[in-house]
């Protein structure tokens, strides 16, 4: 038969998993390459994008996704959002999955490819 030990009474048990969920969110080098890459990208139809944050499962924790607007469209075209250690690019207008891409740039030289891509991290 198993036992339990007791805790302190000012400390709290562990949960019942240490198992952390990796998972990738927009960062601040993040927004600057979106950001160039939307100027760059002007001319060849992006108009706009914007980056949204939801709530999953009632959670406090928010995942920050990516809208993006392209001058043939006013809804938005794009969305590209995190799934643990990828960023999945997705057609918004028809809700189909186009891709799985190991960092944010490759996601959006998909979409458009207005800059070189140079030798990036995987996040």
């Amino acid at each position: 038969m198993a036992q339990t030990l007791p805790f302190p009474k000012n400390e709290t048990p562990a949960p019942l998993s240490n198992v952390i969920p990796l998972r990738f969110n927009v960062l601040p080098r993040h927004r600057e390459y979106l950001s160039q890459w939307l100027q760059a990208g002007l001319a060849m139809g992006l108009c706009d994008a914007d980056i949204e944050t939801e709530c999953l499962n009632g959670r406090e924790e928010a995942v920050a996704h990516i809208l993006i607007w392209v001058r043939e469209n006013a809804d938005p075209a794009y969305m590209i959002k995190p799934r643990g250690m990828r960023w999945v690019l997705v057609d918004h207008i028809r809700d189909h999955e186009l891709g799985v891409y190991a960092s944010l740039e490759l996601a959006l030289h998909t979409v458009r490819p207005v800059l070189p891509l140079k030798s990036i991290a995987a996040a």
